[in-house]
């Protein structure tokens, strides 16, 4: 037992030492991103250090670029390569209708599905209490403004079927009910508990073309 236990923690610091320091530090910091442990962190890294200097170069400056100067939309706060993006500056777009998403990846998924022709309103998370995310914390307030000042006939509240995404529905639902506007949600052909940026695609479209209004 006390040489198995002795063997195992061999092991474990053959396994957390690297060779060079600048290898280690590469490492955990790709480490941090969500979903990549150790050792997938230390794939890419070695990845990385195969490739010819400047294809690594163009890589570290798209990274570098993408946090210095992507924009948020002023409108409905998609990542944008300008103040307003494409969506937002489309005039062929329904206008009025306004479909609010989680984050930046449901406004992909939703266009994916080439069945929704309004624009968006991405609130930048659910609230969820456990995870210290209020109303506060999102783009709710923007969103009120937009009904408060009439730009919206319709808001699509088109959130995961998770209990954080029900919580925000039904919290905005209150908010924007006293308000003359119509309030509609993607039909259930989104399963119970189902993340809407896995959902395929003729699943999501018909949801949202079969829209059914919000009830609180």
């Amino acid at each position: 037992m006390s040489v198995y236990l002795c063997q195992s923690k061999s092991l474990n610091t053959m396994n957390q030492s690297y060779p060079s320091v600048l290898l280690e530090e590469a490492v955990n910091e790709f480490s941090k991103l969500p979903g990549i442990g150790k050792k997938t962190a230390l794939r890419l890294v070695l990845h990385l250090l195969r490739q010819p200097e400047d294809e690594v170069t163009a890589f570290g400056n798209a990274v570098i670029r993408l946090k210095q100067e992507v924009h948020y939309c002023t409108c409905c706060h998609n990542i944008s390569d300008s103040d307003l993006c494409n969506i937002c500056a489309d005039e062929r777009r329904e206008h009025r209708l306004v479909c609010v998403v989680e984050n930046v990846r449901e406004v992909m998924a939703v266009e994916n599905t080439s069945q929704y022709s309004g624009i968006y309103h991405v609130l930048g998370g659910l609230i969820s209490p456990m995870d210290g995310i209020g109303p506060s914390d999102l783009e709710i307030e923007s969103l009120i403004e937009r009904v408060r000042n009439k730009e919206v006939d319709e808001v699509l509240l088109a959130l995961s079927a998770t209990m954080e995404g029900d919580t925000t529905g039904f919290f905005l639902y209150r908010k924007l009910s006293g308000f003359d506007v119509k309030i509609t949600t993607i039909a259930r052909g989104i399963a119970v508990g189902d993340e809407l940026e896995y959902a395929d695609e003729v699943t999501l479209g018909r949801s949202i073309v079969n829209r059914i209004e919000f009830k609180g």
